[in-house]
């Protein structure tokens, strides 16, 4: 295993490499020269340009977190979580050509967006974190999913806004989480049928068949099919 110095010059090599050329076009082997180490450290401290993009995300996520304002605690957690998610994208500004290198390559290429997106994921959930909306379990990994899918949207109008008060980008992020609120909610609502088809499924599997569903199972019925999911 390379040292953290070595690991940390391959890294900021790649990414300067990201500032001129594609995602394509920086090979491992020409990674390896540029950062002045053998083919076998590179392989040592990096497995792939995918866990150099990972490592990339786990450098700004450790940034957001060191920068959690924790006066921001007693505000509501769509402000707080506008905040991080404002935050990250200031640190994500000193590389913002690396990130449209990687941006280009996850539109021309669906595999490697695939590829990144659990990376995207796990970041997300890191920024619930810092914004004190961790939610655990099903609904957790559907809202991070969500966020991550939201937060692309705001990246690539960040990258496209040339502003440095980025007003674009602060008005995308607030449309996202509004829709992320509306969709919040219907996925509790869904959430709740689903628990009453779980409770129906067993007691068909114990023996007893209910005659008609219960009351709460038939407003989570109602709820759910009266809305546009």
């Amino acid at each position: 295993m390379a040292n953290a110095k070595t690991q940390a010059k391959i890294l900021k090599t790649f990414l300067d490499l990201l500032g001129d050329q594609s995602y394509a076009e920086v090979s491992l082997p020409l990674l390896a020269e540029k950062a002045g180490v053998k083919l076998s450290d590179l392989r040592a401290s990096y497995s792939s340009k995918t866990a150099l993009v990972a490592a990339f995300a786990e450098m700004i996520d450790r940034a957001v977190l060191d920068e959690r304002d924790e006066d921001m605690e007693d505000q509501p957690a769509r402000d707080r979580l506008f905040d991080v998610l404002m935050t990250r994208i200031d640190h994500l500004a000193p590389y913002k050509r690396a990130v449209q290198a990687l941006h280009d390559a996850v539109r021309e290429d669906p595999a490697l967006a695939m590829d990144f997106n659990p990376i995207a994921v796990r970041s997300q959930k890191w920024m619930l974190a810092a914004a004190g909306a961790e939610i655990s379990g099903f609904k957790g990994k559907a809202v991070a999913q969500g966020l991550a899918v939201a937060f692309a949207r705001v990246v690539d109008t960040w990258l496209k806004e040339d502003d440095e008060g980025m007003p674009r980008t602060m008005a995308r992020l607030d449309k996202e989480l509004d829709k992320g609120e509306s969709w919040l909610g219907r996925l509790d609502k869904a959430s709740k049928f689903a628990k009453s088809l779980r409770r129906f499924g067993q007691s068909l599997a114990r023996g007893r068949r209910p005659r008609r569903r219960s009351a709460r199972a038939e407003e989570a019925y109602r709820e759910v099919m009266s809305e546009d999911v």
